[in-house]
């Protein structure tokens, strides 16, 4: 095909275009990363045109921009949209890097013998939504482009999408296509390829435990004023029992059970429990009672602390019973919860177990919907064909831990169901550090994708 021999002639280029990319800060959680947000959805406007977009658009928004572009080559023919985010995570704790976060590096590993992009957003999602971008530029390049294509690349995924909803609504006619198609997701390995169908949905809440108007002195005041990190401490710990079953009242009353058939096929995935215990340097797994690893981090809903902090943490010692302590806690959920409802029962729920002794404050982030794409629709086949050609193999659908809010919004106001069409790995540290992004994944997923397109046109006229 055509279309690989321009990818694998431009390897070079495709690869230094990314790695631009990737030196750019965009991280949407820090306002200081501002500029660097905006000068993100610059490049990827300005990649649009030269790809060969006809319309590109940095649409404003309250908070950052959403990059929209689009090449209509035919009304009549199928129409794929793609999805995607510039933003990154924060890089902190950067001194646990190995290299510097925004200073992209390729180093070979075990995993990735071929090569590994060491870099903040190499996986999520820079290298995964430009994938798309290049795919696009070899179809237009050899003129195999058999489909009409839009794209819409936002800015703010790691923060909540908090605008993007507004933009659809407002946008629908817009964005109308036949299939979406959403690279931010991973396979089980690349030996064994696969398709997300459910991706678990998300509250995020952030909590104060007030004490004292001031710092005292752990000697004069300790043992008779609340410490609010133990209360805070005490306070969590009752939010799990000893089988790891969130005790919340009510946060299970919606959640939606699957067959022992459902969970059987679930489970037939290749998974090995002793590789994924020696990858993670854990003695043993630890989740809800009754539940294999699979299982938790697919169909299971969670609760976990994502930080916490308060008093004195400098170097040396300070004997003081700190006035406040503090956590952000999230809560992954499953159809059919509602993440506004559990969000509600979590704020009284962590209210009426706090002591007289203190104050509390409860803030809800953001959060976003669970979701479940069909394994049988056209675009999913055409994904599994696809990636059946360039794999070698069929791939296996499966469910994700985790969150990606759009896919609820897209099947509620699109009415499509997007395809989870991802090409990391599990084991590519997201939101960690060291983040990193398989070269092979990345070329692979750029000749995939344009696979996709001739199987979809295919598959939807016939």
């Amino acid at each position: 095909m055509a279309v690989n021999d321009y990818i694998r002639a431009n390897q070079d280029k495709f690869l230094n275009e990314l790695l631009d990319l990737l030196r750019i800060p965009s991280v949407s959680a820090d306002p200081k990363f501002k500029n660097d947000v905006i000068s993100a959805a610059k490049f990827v406007a300005d990649a649009m045109e030269k790809a060969g977009a006809d319309l590109v658009e940095i649409c404003e928004t309250p908070g950052y921009p959403i990059v929209y572009g689009e090449k209509i080559i035919d009304p009549s023919l199928p129409t794929v949209l793609v999805y995607g985010h510039y933003d990154v995570q924060p890089a902190d704790p950067y001194e646990l890097w190995d290299s510097p976060p925004f200073e992209p590096v390729i180093k070979n590993t075990k995993i990735h013998p071929e090569g590994a992009i060491f870099a903040r957003g190499s996986a999520d999602d820079k290298g995964q939504f430009y994938m798309h971008i290049k795919a696009f530029e070899a179809m237009m390049a050899e003129n195999e482009l058999v489909c009409n294509v839009k794209f819409m690349i936002e800015g703010e995924e790691e923060v909540g999408s908090d605008n993007l909803e507004k933009f659809v609504v407002e946008n629908k006619e817009r964005l109308k296509s036949d299939v979406i198609l959403i690279s931010d997701t991973h396979m089980i390995s690349m030996q064994n390829p696969s398709i997300t169908v459910g991706l678990r949905g998300m509250a995020y809440m952030e909590v104060e435990v007030i004490g004292a108007n001031r710092d005292l002195h752990s000697g004069t005041y300790g043992g008779a004023v609340a410490n609010p990190i133990n209360i805070l401490c005490q306070m969590i710990s009752s939010m799990l029992d000893e089988n790891n079953h969130v005790t919340i009242p009510g946060f299970y009353d919606k959640v939606q059970a699957l067959t022992e058939e459902q969970r059987k096929r679930l489970n037939a995935a290749p998974f090995d429990l002793n590789e994924y215990k020696e990858k993670l340097d854990i003695a043993d797994v630890h989740g809800e009672k009754g539940y294999t690893t699979i299982e938790r981090v697919g169909i299971r809903p969670t609760l976990d602390v994502n930080g916490i902090w308060g008093g004195y943490i400098g170097e040396g010692a300070k004997t003081v019973l700190p006035s406040k302590a503090n956590a952000k806690i999230s809560m992954r959920l499953v159809p059919d919860q509602d993440w506004h409802e559990i969000a509600t029962l979590f704020e009284d729920y962590f209210k009426s177990v706090a002591p007289k002794s203190v104050k509390v404050k409860v803030k809800s982030h953001h959060g976003g919907s669970p979701a479940v794409v069909s394994d049988s629709s056209v675009g999913y086949r055409a994904a599994e064909a696809a990636m059946e050609e360039t794999f070698g193999k069929r791939p296996i659908p499966t469910r994700e831990g985790g969150s990606i809010p759009i896919v609820a919004l897209f099947q509620k106001e699109l009415a499509t169901d997007p395809i989870l069409f991802g090409f990391g790995l599990d084991t590519d540290a997201l939101h960690s550090p060291n983040e990193h992004y398989g070269v092979k994944n990345y070329f692979i997923g750029i000749e995939t994708i344009a696979a996709f397109f001739k199987k979809f046109r295919d598959l939807s006229q016939s």
